[in-house]
């Protein structure tokens, strides 16, 4: 009797497949099927527009293993400029630009200590963002030697602290935003969908790198994917002797020097991402003359299919735009081979339906 029920047992537990794993069985057992988990839906900022669509059509076909143009994931490699293609640039004027006018003009820690040509390109900034006096003829290596002495004699760590502080302030031209918040959410699923498709996406600006870093730390970009204009660094008891002369010990620590090693512009873009990615990138996303070298050197790839896109700042109702300007740069884009993206026709929102432009305003 006793092999009978065990038998019995046995032939149960078979039946409700359970041969390995025992589990009750039941009536709801039809019910509790694999259920396929929803499909993640991309894109919810964008409205359909060409640009868009070319870059899921270039992600499906390179990520298909079948493809004649499959990248593997090792190369997958995307570039990203910061100011003005995931990053707002238009509040008034660039971050690094704002920082280092408050910076000079405002921060009574620094303002009485600032020589005589920091002074300058920061005044340079205010009449420019306030009075809209053109900036000096090349004023980007003039702010970058600028800002490499305002900030010098900081740590890594303190010059983050102050970045960060400077970011939590309200962005002037709108409500709702701080500076550090005022990243385009349509740019950010980008960054999302790339992710998920196997890309590694790298920041490469011409704002300094531990500025970038500050920033883009909240979105996940990690410290080894940003490149941007560079000062040297020395030990804080290194005095004047030559790095290659000095041996750090374990109680020393870095801080900024004064002197520039390169503004990340250009051609410049180029070098650094040959030095320290190693690869021809096949996508690379940017706003301005300042990336073109960037996208050309992305679709000079001569092992992968690849691709380039510009956007252009034509939204003057959300943002604080010059739209005439960006139509003619729009164009010039696409005589050059680049996707154009339109911050006024492609994104349904910029920084987030709840975020006002407004008047700039200014102290007395």
């Amino acid at each position: 009797m006793k092999k009978m029920k065990l038998w019995v047992y046995v032939a149960i537990l078979t039946f409700c497949g359970m041969t390995t794993t025992l589990t009750s069985c039941s009536k709801d057992d039809d019910n509790n099927s694999t259920v396929n988990p929803p499909k993640k839906e991309y894109f919810q900022s964008w409205n359909q527009c060409e640009a868009l669509t070319a870059l899921k059509a270039y992600v499906e076909d390179v990520t298909n293993p079948q493809s004649p143009n499959f990248i593997s994931v090792e190369d997958r490699i995307a570039t990203f400029d910061m100011d003005g293609t995931f990053v707002g640039e238009l509040y008034p004027s660039y971050f690094e630009y704002n920082l280092l006018e408050y910076r000079v003009l405002d921060d009574a820690s620094y303002r009485d200590k600032a020589p005589k040509d920091v002074r300058e390109a920061a005044q340079a900034i205010r009449d420019f963002v306030r009075n809209g006096k053109a900036l000096p003829s090349g004023f980007d290596m003039i702010h970058a030697r600028a800002a490499a002495k305002a900030y010098a004699g900081m740590t890594i760590a303190e010059f983050d602290a102050y970045v960060k502080a400077y970011a939590a302030l309200p962005a002037n031209g709108f409500t709702g935003m701080t500076y550090g918040q005022s990243f385009y959410k349509p740019m950010l699923e980008v960054f999302d969908y790339l992710k998920d498709n196997g890309f590694t996406y790298y920041v490469v600006s011409g704002s300094d790198r531990f500025i970038c870093r500050a920033l883009v730390g909240n979105i996940g970009i990690e410290p080894n994917r940003v490149i941007g204009m560079d000062v040297w660094f020395k030990s804080n008891s290194q005095g004047e002797v030559a790095g290659v002369n000095y041996t750090l010990n374990q109680k020393e620590y870095l801080v900024r020097t004064d002197s520039l090693i390169i503004k990340n512009l250009k051609t410049n873009k180029v070098l650094q991402i040959s030095q320290e990615i190693g690869k021809v990138p096949v996508l690379s996303f940017g706003n301005s003359g300042g990336d073109q070298a960037m996208h050309n050197y992305c679709l000079s790839n001569t092992k992968h299919r690849s691709a380039a896109f510009m956007l252009i700042a034509d939204d003057d109702a959300r943002d604080h735009a010059n739209r005439e300007k960006a139509l003619t740069l729009g164009q010039k884009w696409r005589e050059n081979g680049y996707y154009v993206i339109s911050m006024r026709n492609d994104f349904k929102t910029i920084y987030g339906d709840e975020v006002q432009k407004v008047d700039f305003t200014f102290p007395d």
